[in-house]
C-alpha cells in the first residue's frame, strides 16, 4: 500500500508517524481542554469529543466520546471499529467534502498533553521472545538449560499491576525493595541498584470473552483493538531475590510505560508477517490460521541527564516466538475471562545480534560488559537522571505507521523507612 493523501498537509510527509494510513487513537488535554479522545493526523489531533458533539461522528445511539478513554469504543466491537476508521478516512482524505466542517476541530500536537488512552482493566506480561529467553537463561542457568522445558510449547506469562501502567513522559521513581548480595548472610532493603528496561509491544483487548469459555487464535485476533509500545521497567536485583518459586512480583510492579497512541490492526494489516519457524509442533489450540505478527522496526535510546541521546538497541517485532493472538488465546484457554482494556505485554523483543538485545541485562550481559553511551560514559544498568525511550514504526511505501515514543526519566528512590 502507498501513502494515502490527506488535506492535512503535515500528514503527507514521508517522515510523519501519523499519515492518513495510520489514524491512531489517544487521549489528550490542553490548557483550555479537559482530557478527551483524539485521533492523530500529521502534526494535528482531531478532537473526537467536539466532532461527535457537532454531529460529524455517530458511532452508536448514545455518545461514546464524552469520556476521556477509548474503552466505550472498544466495547462496540470490530464492526464499529471498521466503521469509525472508514468515517475518519472519509473526513480527512484529500478532497473531502467536509474539510471546512472538520478543520475547526483539529488541535496542534504541540499544544497537547498526552494521557493514558484507555482505562487499563488488567495487565499481563509474557516472556515470549526466544532470543531474550535464551540470553537470560544462559546467564543464569547455562546454555544447556537456557530454556525451561515448557518454553517452546506455551506462552509463559504472569499477571502484573494495572495500577502501575503509565503513559509515555511520566517520570519513573526508582523502586525500593529487598535484595540479597551473593556474599551476604541476610537480605537488606533499599533502592534498586540494577534498574532495567524491557522493550515490548502491548496488545490491547477490545472485546470481552465469557468466563469459562476459551477462544480460538482467530477469535483472539478479532478481539484485539490495537497495539502500543510498552516498556516493562524491571528491578533486576529485587527480581533475582524474590522470583523463586513464583516469578516476578515487586520487581515488575512499580511501573510499566506505554506509548500514547493505540495503532489499530487495520493500520498494521499491510505489515503482517509470520512467527519464526517452530522447533516443536504447537498444540492445536495455539495454531495460527494465518500470519499474525507485524514487521515493525523498534529501537531504544538512552539519554543521560544533560547529555545526548544514543541508540542502544535496534530490533523488530517479528522476532516474537508467540504472537499476541496466540498469547490471548492461551490466556483465555483455561476459561479466564478477558475484559475490554486488558493489556498484554509481548515480552522482551530481542534479535540474535548484540545490538538487537531489548534490555540492559542482555546488552551488558548481566553487568559484566558495560555499554558505551557516548561522552566517555558507560552503563550496565540505568542511573538516576537517565531518560530511556522506545521508538517504533512500520515502514510502508513512502509512509510510516508510528506509535509516538515511549519515554520515562528515572528519579531517585523515595527514602523509606
Amino acid at each position: 500500500m502507498t501513502l494515502q493523501k490527506s488535506w492535512v498537509e503535515s500528514a503527507n510527509s514521508a517522515d510523519t508517524q501519523f499519515p492518513l494510513n495510520n489514524l491512531p487513537y489517544g487521549v489528550f488535554s490542553t490548557n483550555s481542554l479537559e482530557p478527551r479522545c483524539g485521533v492523530a493526523i500529521g502534526d494535528m489531533i482531531l478532537d473526537m469529543y467536539a466532532a461527535e458533539e457537532a454531529g460529524l461522528i455517530e458511532l452508536a445511539e448514545d455518545p461514546v466520546f464524552d469520556v476521556p478513554y477509548w474503552n466505550d469504543v472498544m466495547e462496540l466491537g470490530p464492526e464499529a471499529w471498521a466503521a469509525l476508521r472508514e468515517r475518519l478516512t472519509q473526513m480527512l482524505a484529500d478532497g473531502a467534502a467536509e474539510q471546512a466542517a472538520v478543520a475547526p476541530y483539529l488541535v496542534p500536537m504541540a499544544d497537547a498533553r498526552m494521557e493514558l488512552p484507555m482505562v487499563v482493566a488488567e495487565y499481563t506480561d509474557f516472556y515470549a521472545g526466544k532470543n531474550h529467553a535464551v540470553n537470560v537463561g544462559t546467564m543464569f542457568r547455562g546454555a544447556e538449560n537456557a530454556l525451561p522445558p515448557n518454553w517452546l510449547h506455551i506462552p509463559i506469562g504472569y499477571n502484573g499491576r494495572a495500577s502501575s501502567v503509565v503513559v509515555s513522559g511520566t517520570d519513573i521513581i526508582r523502586p525500593n525493595g529487598q535484595t540479597k548480595a551473593p556474599d551476604a548472610d541476610a537480605p537488606s532493603f533499599g533502592p534498586c541498584k540494577r534498574l532495567d528496561i524491557e522493550l515490548e509491544m502491548g496488545a490491547i483487548v477490545g472485546t470481552a470473552s465469557e468466563l469459562g469459555h476459551p477462544v480460538s487464535v482467530a477469535q483472539a485476533e478479532e478481539m484485539i483493538f490495537g497495539y502500543v509500545l510498552l516498556n516493562d521497567w524491571s528491578a533486576r536485583d529485587i527480581q533475582a531475590w524474590e522470583y523463586q518459586p513464583l516469578g516476578p512480583f515487586q520487581a515488575k510492579a512499580f511501573a510499566t510505560s506505554i506509548s500514547p497512541w493505540i495503532v489499530t490492526r487495520a493500520a498494521l494489516e499491510p505489515f503482517r508477517t509470520s512467527t519464526p519457524a517452530r522447533e516443536k509442533e504447537l498444540l492445536p489450540y495455539l495454531h495460527e490460521p494465518k500470519p499474525m505478527l507485524y514487521d515493525i522496526d523498534l529501537s531504544v535510546t538512552i539519554q543521560p541527564e544533560g547529555g545526548e541521546a544514543k541508540t542502544i538497541c535496534e530490533t523488530n517485532y517479528r522476532e516474537m516466538y508467540f504472537s499476541a493472538p496466540q498469547q490471548l488465546a492461551h490466556h483465555a484457554s483455561s476459561g479466564c475471562a478477558m475484559t475490554p482494556g486488558d493489556l498484554l505485554g509481548s515480552g522482551t523483543i530481542s534479535g540474535a545480534e548484540k545490538h538487537q538485545r531489548g534490555s540492559l541485562l542482555e546488552l551488558s550481559w548481566g553487568g559484566k560488559e558495560p555499554i558505551d553511551i557516548g561522552d566517555g560514559q558507560t552503563r550496565s544498568f540505568i542511573e538516576d537522571g537517565d531518560t530511556l525511550a522506545l521508538h517504533g514504526a512500520a515502514k510502508g511505501d513512502g509512509y510510516l505507521i508510528g506509535f509516538g515514543s515511549c519515554t520515562g526519566t528515572i528519579k531517585p528512590a523515595v527514602k523509606f523507612p
